[in-house]
């Protein structure tokens, strides 16, 4: 089974998602810090939405990591994904609460940015973000996506951010 590499930065690691990281899942999901987003509606929508994060890698070669910090804690998701019903290959990230505000989206953003670039080098790399997610769109931003108006959207509620991929 392929299962997504480890990526070390500065002050924190990507690595594959365990099933214990489950539990930090439902709780995030549970939280206001997920209102902007798709919210499973049980644990079993949970599961699947886990397992395809999981098994995606061994499916295409990309999906989720999870976050985690120096002493070990599970800080949340960065992935590279493209499912079947998505219109390009995302980048995606969510971090959970508690650790906002210490640069770790934007290490495991630039993370997954560098491996995609370098690895698995997409035709097109997007992020979908509510368009009400402001820290999602500064983080944007900052890896220096552009607002793409052409693009399509994953659902009516979002924006579409271009990451450039070099050819």
């Amino acid at each position: 089974m392929t299962q997504a590499p480890i990526l070390t930065g500065d002050t924190i690691r990507l690595r594959p998602h365990r099933l214990s990281d489950m539990d930090a899942f439902w709780a995030f999901y549970q939280s206001p810090r997920a209102a902007l987003m798709d919210v499973p509606n049980n644990k079993t929508h949970l599961w699947y939405g886990f397992a395809s994060e999981v098994g995606s890698w061994d499916l295409t070669g990309m999906g989720g990591w999870a976050i985690e910090t120096q002493d070990g804690d599970f800080a949340g998701q960065v992935a590279i994904t493209h499912p079947p019903h998505f219109a390009e290959t995302e980048l995606g990230w969510m971090v959970f609460d508690g650790f906002e505000g210490r640069g770790i989206a934007g290490e495991a953003t630039n993370l997954a940015l560098t491996y995609a670039r370098n690895t698995l080098k997409p035709v097109s790399l997007v992020s979908y973000i509510h368009k009400d997610n402001t820290r999602s769109i500064a983080l944007a931003k900052r890896l220096g996506a552009r607002p793409d108006p052409a693009a399509i959207p994953h659902d009516e509620t979002d924006v579409v951010y271009r990451h450039e991929v070099p050819q």
